[in-house]
């Protein structure tokens, strides 16, 4: 890729004038079902698992968006999509149990799945029926993605799975994982062998733990697969096309306003600190980070119009995810260094306190930034 091809991804583009009147039926929604929650639930966001919720969308064909109506989505566009994200993170909806089945797993059965996996589990997932998470990272390899060690071999009419992942998002609550494992070769051979199985999360010789966090907060957890029996049709795609089917996966999760928006309800607070107590060097910051993320929303709609003619931008999706990460982290920080220590505002306080703990997570989950300017160097030949 040449820097004129990367930049192509991030020609400006614009929403339909006919998303207009979808983000109004939207945020009338939100205001309504969201009604007095904290700001400190609200910062959870995408991280925070309601399935009630989830279902609640899925009655109004708003999870499974973009996906054919033949497998129970809506058929909307990407642009839809965007909006229908957008506003769910400006309220600090609790998005979690619905969240990687939407936004990952469903497109990529949709795109590399048999026909028979798109019938059983696209409908599923669109009904929040069937929740999904993904299994990349393993025990011991930190960011080092392609140095899968969890195996899967052929045992007659299946597969037999062994190994485990760690830092999967609510995978302790999820019913289904995709899992990146090796079907043939050993660690050396890095992207080469790798494959993607569906694994069910109840069977037998499958075992989850959360993982509690700093915060107080347990959304990730450790998988371990031991002795796992698979059925033949488990195997999402072609054997062995397992790296480069998490690439296009990844670019879904990238690219998205859920990689910039993970600061926005502590933003609001702020704001609305700042225009009681205003204070020079704060209200500059202020305006700073609202140049980023205007910068970063115009992206992220750039790379939204290229998923909507059907490409893959998966370096224009690290670098969005790379920037995004570093305005997300530094809105806390930023705000922890300028607010007072008797500042009375008890919401903004928690909410701050909160994530300004998270926000450590913020470089790790979706790759880390050592990982993303990695690919990016490569995607642009420099390394």
């Amino acid at each position: 890729m040449s820097l004129a091809a990367l930049a192509a991804d991030f020609a400006p583009a614009a929403l339909p004038p006919e998303t207009r009147g979808f983000r109004r039926e939207v945020r009338d929604f939100l205001d309504s079902a969201l009604s007095g929650r904290r700001p400190r639930d609200r910062a959870k966001t995408w991280t925070g698992w309601d399935a009630d919720f989830s279902r609640a969308l899925a009655a109004r064909g708003w999870v499974g968006l973009t996906l054919p109506e033949r497998y129970g989505g809506a058929g909307r566009d990407h642009f839809h999509r965007f909006v229908l994200v957008e506003e769910l993170l400006a309220s600090g909806a609790p998005c979690a149990a619905h969240w990687i089945g939407d936004r990952q797993s469903a497109p990529l059965l949709l795109k590399f799945g048999s026909e028979e996996q798109r019938q059983r589990w696209i409908p599923a997932i669109c009904r929040s029926e069937a929740f999904f998470c993904i299994g990349m990272s393993e025990p011991g390899s930190g960011s080092d993605l392609a140095s899968v060690r969890t195996r899967a071999v052929r045992d007659g009419n299946g597969w037999r799975l062994n190994g485990g992942k760690v830092w999967t998002t609510w995978g302790h609550r999820s019913d289904m994982m995709i899992a990146l494992v090796r079907t043939s070769g050993g660690p050396e051979d890095r992207q080469k062998g790798l494959s993607q199985l569906l694994v069910d999360l109840r069977a037998p010789g499958v075992t989850t733990k959360p993982i509690r966090l700093s915060y107080g907060e347990s959304e990730f957890s450790e998988t371990r697969f031991d002795d796992v029996f698979l059925p033949a049709d488990s195997l999402v795609g072609e054997e062995g096309q397992g790296w480069a089917q998490v690439n296009a996966e990844l670019a879904f999760e990238r690219s998205g306003p859920e990689r910039i928006y993970s600061a926005l309800a502590l933003l609001d607070l702020w704001t609305r600190h700042l225009a009681a107590s205003p204070d020079p060097r704060a209200v500059a910051a202020l305006g700073r980070h609202l140049a980023s993320l205007a910068t970063l929303r115009s992206m992220s709609i750039a790379l939204t119009a290229r998923l909507h003619e059907g490409l893959s931008p998966v370096v224009g999706a690290a670098l969005l995810k790379d920037l995004g990460t570093a305005t997300e982290q530094a809105i806390p920080a930023d705000i922890a260094d300028l607010i007072g220590p008797d500042t009375a505002d008890a919401e903004l306080m928690a909410t701050l306190a909160f994530l300004h703990q998270l926000s450590a997570v913020f470089s790790i989950r979706g790759g880390t930034r050592e990982i993303l300017r990695g690919m990016i160097a490569r995607g642009l030949g420099l390394r």
